[in-house]
């Protein structure tokens, strides 16, 4: 059975009620008891083990396991670990860009660009899964999917997930220009979405939401493990029209629609108690889609950029950062705290 006949036969089962979209800790065990003990040494880390935040989404040598490792049963237990990790939407767009590898391997038609595995560059089985510490409800653990553009983080604590960020979701090309997948565009309605606002904006409030005409190579808060100090700039939600806040939260719940139920709602209460008045819409680079342009949506507790810049702006990067718990650290420290004191 084949990757593609594995997510499709999922997929079915996930409609007609068969797979429970949110038992996260069933499925993360049901795939570690999947393992052999050779593929578990490479899956399995510590939770404290510095690997866990070792964030990249660009095609380098990672730890953990790939679906090169896995046989049938591993490689439908992986997928449904990720499947309850996110939404149906969410989980749509991971499968979307692995299969952008493919057009890629295609399109730069150059057989000798090797991972130093022997493996080519661009393949959509590269993508490796971690898990970190030991999947309970009474203990914190977490896991990571990860390869070339996408970068996903999972936090466990009290039998849920308490973290699902850093986010990173990339595509390239960001418009598939030809093969047969052309036309494809996987991040399109966050486009479609950004301009939109922006293209509302009047000439006075264009002044505030441009920060500068020149938009960066790459998201700046790129991989690092905390997000350094990031000049909150642009429009502030309280300045925009009753059409233009429906828009801005439009793109806001694009983003947040990519999680896993329970989470995204506590995620969204989490923004709403630190003020949705506080979030601001900044803007640089090209007006119009063709040329570079960035994007970032920023609050006391939210950090979301979107980049396109790269390849003749056909390049996106996007991520999504909780300035207060990425990777869970937040939680766990709380969590951690309660133990003592017990």
């Amino acid at each position: 059975m084949t990757l593609k006949k594995i997510i499709s036969t999922s997929l079915i089962l996930l409609f007609f009620g068969v797979l429970p979209a949110q038992n996260v800790l069933q499925k993360a065990n049901t795939f570690i008891n999947s393992l052999s003990e050779e593929i578990k040494s490479k899956t399995l880390f510590n939770l404290e083990d510095s690997e866990r935040f070792n964030m990249n989404y660009v095609p380098i040598p990672r730890a953990g396991a790939t679906f090169h490792d896995f046989n049938e049963t591993q490689k439908t237990a992986a997928l449904d670990l990720l499947r309850a990790s996110l939404s149906e939407e969410g989980f749509r767009k991971s499968q979307e860009i692995m299969e952008l590898e493919k057009v890629l391997r295609i399109i730069e038609n150059n057989d000798a660009d090797k991972m130093p595995d022997g493996r080519p560059r661009r393949d959509p089985l590269n993508y490796h899964f971690c898990i970190f510490g030991n999947p309970s409800k009474d203990k914190p653990w977490g896991w990571r999917f990860e390869g070339h553009h996408l970068s996903l983080n999972f936090t466990s604590t009290d039998g849920i997930i308490s973290s699902s960020t850093p986010t990173f979701f990339g595509t390239n090309p960001g418009i598939v220009r030809s093969t047969e997948y052309k036309g494809k565009e996987v991040l399109k309605k966050e486009a479609e979405l950004g301009f939109s606002l922006l293209h509302s904006m009047t000439p006075e409030q264009l002044k505030t939401v441009v920060f500068t005409d020149v938009a960066p190579h790459d998201i700046v808060t790129t991989t690092d493990r905390k997000v350094k100090q990031v000049e909150q700039l642009g429009i502030s939600y309280k300045a925009l029209s009753k059409a233009q806040k429906k828009t801005f939260m439009e793109l806001l719940d694009l983003y947040m629609n990519n999680y896993e139920h329970e989470f995204a709602t506590g995620f969204r209460d989490k923004i709403n108690k630190a003020g949705i008045e506080n979030l601001t819409f900044a803007w640089a680079g090209s007006l119009k889609p063709g040329k570079g342009h960035y994007f970032r949506i920023q609050g006391p507790t939210l950090l979301i950029e979107y980049d396109n810049t790269q390849n003749d702006a056909n390049h996106v990067h996007t991520v999504v950062r909780d300035l207060t718990n990425d990777y869970g650290e937040d939680l766990l420290k709380a969590h951690y705290a309660k133990d003592h004191k017990h």
